[in-house]
């Protein structure tokens, strides 16, 4: 006890003291903190001595404890029986944790908060045996380092609730107000740093809206500045940040390891040196664990210290309900690219909370209704339908939208009405992207039909050489088929969008015309009234084909109040088709009778016989088409 602490005392003016004794105990709150990590580490090494292990030498010079020694404590710490365990200096560090703990009442008593006495009280309930021969068991463990308040009281949560009263103290305490920091015990040159931290928060805090959080103090220990945060209500969400000379260290914890590392993720372009992230059981946080990290970054001036502490500061509003949006937005696309939105709205200084308070995942799912109407079942997701890339793109201008209506007072109803429109926008321009491709699918399969009828002209000419070359032409056309269809498969992840499922239907026509031509290729010696009498079957399938053109194109515009012409064109094709499937049937069966006369060996005859079945099924794939469209544009104009 120094001299002032000691006349101070004697005069019963302790609360003189209150601002040193609060420092003090913020310190003593990060050396406990430490020590209740050593031991729950030394624990677990004990438990599974192969795993990979730290030292814990980062976290013991963030938290100010000097003894180098500790920094063993980790690896040799072995179990000696169920439940126990021998720990290096266990009796060193229970004495010292429960000191710490003391050290932290001292101003709480000082100031005769209302909470004093309970701590004191709390504090003394506390039955932790001594540890013999550096032995503890894993009871003894729990008692000081739980946080689970159901199984009873701990020291970690003793520790906890002071933590929360010396926060109040210490703004109560606060002998000047830093751009909103409520600040004492500082230094001349603490001042700019202070605000150029708060110029951050500020920047960004309307960010929040109505949110509560973001409050900041700050003090000076020793040679340390030290700027606290107000990020959260949970316990474990933790930020202090100590800043000696130009040197900044952040101590993070969170219960969440996603919104810790994406924490990290917003400090590119700054050389942060970051630890190993650490893990922590506690029953009391969710899922049981915790996680720990410190990073240090060494200005190379100070305008470059002040620019980081401003960015730091800036970025704080992002971790608030952070889990809840990336919760929400997985709802429509994957865990990877939720994170990246947050990120990128983070980057932007646009932020998750406005879409939150604007409706968050029911704007999307209103709007998905309104695009998609009774095409809609229930667990189709926005991804799926619209590909990852085009969602992502969507829940970027939710974002934007939802933040620009908040701030510049649109009503609510507007900007969902803007976001119903835009995804309205988007399902069309998928849509006609789609249609565009199948259009150029159907015009491949109108190639492969003439040249179906270019091989059997060449045939009939005796031209043999021209038919190999057709055959190889119709495998060009095919191929140029198939990469149509993948190219609709990479729009969509899921194939249950119909127009994926029309290619993949007509992707069979263009396989059997391709069939067809190669089959003619195996019958060199065919008669000609064979070949006269394909060629009959040839003709309705290139008239159908060209149909199935005509029939896309006009099912663009077929929609409700769509004029009744612009549906004439659609209906007149899809009926052009069938018309085209009934003249195939009689052209087969004339293949057939040809056939039956003809003296021919087999193999001579039997590429016609299966290119005419090629041809008959193309035919039947043609009118299959064009009746599961008809079917879609029907059931969009009646029920649009």
């Amino acid at each position: 006890m120094t001299e002032k602490t000691r006349i101070l005392d004697s005069l019963n003016e302790q609360a003189l003291l209150l601002p040193s004794l609060v420092n003090r105990a913020l310190a003593a709150n990060d050396r406990v903190k430490y020590r209740f990590t050593l031991l729950q580490a030394a624990q677990a090494h004990a438990e599974r001595p192969d795993a990979v292990t730290s030292s814990l030498r980062a976290e013991r010079l963030a938290a100010g404890v000097q003894d180098g020694d500790l920094d063993r404590v980790v690896g040799d710490s072995e179990r000696v029986g169920k439940g126990r365990y021998r720990i290096p200096d266990s009796a060193r560090i229970v004495r010292d944790a429960l000191s710490d703990v003391a050290e932290m009442l001292d101003p709480l008593r000082a100031a005769e908060t209302t909470e004093s006495a309970a701590f004191a009280q709390r504090l003394q309930a506390f039955a932790v045996p001594e540890p013999s021969d550096d032995e503890l068991a894993a009871d003894t463990i729990q008692v000081i380092t739980s946080g689970d308040r159901a199984g009873g009281d701990s020291l970690h949560l003793l520790v906890m609730d002071m933590h929360r009263a010396l926060n109040a103290l210490q703004a109560n305490l606060a002998s000047e107000t830093i751009s909103g920091c409520r600040a004492y015990g500082i230094r001349d040159a603490d001042r700019a740093l202070i605000a150029a931290f708060m110029d951050g928060i500020n920047r960004t805090a309307p960010l929040k809206f109505d949110h509560p959080g973001l409050s900041a103090t700050a003090t000076r220990v020793g040679d340390k500045l030290v700027l606290q945060n107000d990020i959260g209500t949970t316990d474990a969400h933790v930020l202090v940040i100590h800043v000696t000379g130009r040197t900044v260290t952040v101590t993070y914890t969170d219960v969440h390891l996603p919104r810790l590392l994406f924490f990290q993720s917003l400090f590119e372009g700054y050389e942060v040196q970051w630890q190993d992230t650490r893990s922590r059981k506690d029953a009391g946080m969710e899922d049981g664990v915790y996680h720990l990290c410190v990073g240090s970054y060494t200005a190379r001036s100070n305008a470059q210290l002040r620019d980081y502490l401003g960015h730091l500061g800036s970025r704080l509003v992002f971790l608030i309900d952070w889990n809840r949006a990336r919760k929400r937005l997985r709802l429509f696309v994957p865990r990877k690219a939720a994170i990246d939105l947050l990120k990128w709205a983070a980057d932007g200084n646009i932020g998750h909370m406005a879409w939150l308070k604007a409706g968050g995942e029911q704007l999307i799912f209103d709007a998905m209704s309104f695009a998609y109407g009774g095409q809609l079942r229930p667990g189709d997701r926005l991804d799926d339908l619209l590909s990852e890339s085009r969602a992502v793109q969507f829940l970027r201008f939710n974002l934007k939208q939802a933040l620009e209506g908040l701030t510049q007072g649109r009503p609510a109803s507007l900007v969902a009405d803007e976001v119903r429109t835009e995804l309205a926008s988007q399902v069309r321009s998928t849509e006609d992207a789609l249609l565009d491709t199948a259009l150029e699918h159907a015009g491949l399969i109108v190639e492969l039909a003439d040249t179906v009828r270019a091989a059997l002209e060449a045939a009939q000419a005796g031209r043999q050489n021209e038919v190999a070359a057709m055959a190889e032409r119709a495998k060009d056309w095919e191929t140029a088929a198939d990469r149509e269809l993948n190219s609709a498969r990479g729009t969509l992840l899921e194939g249950d969008n119909f127009m994926l499922q029309l290619m993949s239907k007509a992707d069979d026509i263009a396989d059997d015309l391709e069939e067809a031509v190669f089959h003619i290729t195996l019958s060199p010696n065919a008669h000609a009234a064979s070949l006269a009498a394909l060629g009959k079957l040839v003709d309705p399938v290139a008239n159908a084909s060209r149909e199935l053109v005509k029939a896309l194109a006009a099912s663009r515009h077929a929609r409700r109040g769509v004029p009744r012409e612009d549906m004439d064109d659609f209906l007149q094709a899809v009926h052009a088709i069938r018309t085209m499937e009934h003249a195939s049937d009689l052209a087969e069966r004339e293949v057939k009778r040809t056939l039956a006369g003809d003296p021919r060996p087999f193999a001579d005859v039997f590429g016609v016989v299966e290119a005419a079945r090629n041809l008959e099924e193309a035919a039947d794939g043609l009118m299959h088409v064009a009746l599961l469209l008809r079917d879609h544009v029907m059931g969009r104009v009646i029920h649009a």
